[in-house]
């Protein structure tokens, strides 16, 4: 049986086509999904009886089930996907959240179930990489999101949940043809973030990507000796090697990178660490985004004082470094990534 959101418009139409209906049940289908937000093929009144039994019986819409739904004081909500193979059986746990602002409304979601890298500090790598996600499975946190109370239209989508993104380059590709598209999400191209650790090859495959989204670099340390005791991946590539990869998407796109830094008390957040990232920062067209850590269970890390947080802002801003400081949402919901999923296996 086939899944409905690894399918587009074209790929629709050949499925129509099998199963003996009109090539216009493609468009309908997709109206109706897309635009009415409509999943149960039984509720699609203006598709034929015989139309709605076929595409019931041989197409799936929603392929997980909802394990968890928590909504913070701020208004932030994460949801605990459990995914099944197509035997019925149990195929892992993701997370994903939606962060609301006056302007925007954010769907962070995951490429896959656990993760590979392990950070040390990080819930979602506590027991491995159990698989990838695919593109449908990518492309239907979206739409669970999109159609919590209150939601409404996704603005901007990160790839900041589970798993590392690069590493399931294909899948996360071809969701983000649908998220963009017009027919599909059309959240803009502009709006949507790969966050990676950082694999070079990859990188450089992305600049080759047609559609501008923004490059994340998980940096987290301004020196190699810190990075490989935070990040185990940071064995297989250096600091300078992967500045080298970014900069190159610099320039084949022109689209400015990220680099992310998550700040752990008395680990990477002293004012030397600070001076070390402004120097990194500067070989490079870059803007900083420092994360203040949300404590995960059992991990030996703290957050850091709001005062060491704004004195490490301040180096950065005197170096003429683009310094942002992203504000902590969803903290009363365990938000952070692999927190929930964490917390309910132990």
């Amino acid at each position: 049986m086939q899944s409905f959101f690894d399918l587009n418009p074209q790929s629709l139409e050949t499925f129509c086509r099998e199963q003996d209906l009109p090539r216009f049940a493609a468009d309908q289908l997709v109206d109706w999904v897309y635009d009415k937000g409509v999943a149960e093929p039984e509720a699609m009144t203006n598709l034929s009886k015989t139309a709605r039994t076929r595409i019931a019986e041989s197409l799936r819409f929603l392929t997980g089930s909802i394990a968890a739904h928590q909504v913070a004081g701020d208004g932030t909500q994460k949801l605990l996907i459990s995914w099944n193979h197509a035997t019925g059986t149990s195929a892992g746990q993701t997370e994903c959240v939606m962060i609301p602002t006056e302007e925007r409304r954010t769907a962070c979601i995951s490429s896959q179930v656990g993760c590979p890298v392990g950070c040390r500090f990080c819930a979602s790598g506590l027991g491995g990489v159990e698989g990838n996600l695919t593109a449908g499975r990518i492309v239907e946190q979206v739409f669970r999101l999109t159609h919590l109370d209150g939601v409404g239209r996704i603005t901007n989508l990160v790839f900041m949940g589970m798993g590392e993104p690069l590493a399931n380059f294909a899948a996360v590709t071809s969701a983000i043809r649908t998220l963009n598209a017009p027919w599909g999400f059309g959240i803009s191209a502009r709006k949507i973030t790969i966050s990676t650790v950082g694999l070079p090859a990859a990188i450089r495959k992305l600049a080759d990507f047609d559609l501008p989204v923004t490059l994340a670099l998980s940096l987290h340390a301004p020196n190699d000796e810190l990075r490989r005791q935070l990040i185990p991946w940071a064995e297989y590539a250096t600091i300078a090697e992967l500045l080298d990869a970014c900069g190159e998407y610099f320039a084949r796109t022109g689209r400015e990178v990220t680099l992310e830094y998550l700040l752990l008390r008395r680990v990477n957040d002293r004012v030397e660490h600070a001076e070390e990232l402004a120097q990194v920062a500067r070989t490079l067209r870059a803007n900083v985004n420092l994360i203040r850590y949300n404590e995960v269970k059992s991990l030996p890390f703290d957050r850091p004082t709001t005062a060491d947080v704004h004195a490490f802002q301040e180096v950065l801003r005197k170096r003429r470094v683009n310094a942002h400081l992203r504000a902590s949402r969803g903290r009363d919901i365990s938000a952070a990534c692999g927190q929930l999923r964490h917390e309910r296996r132990d």
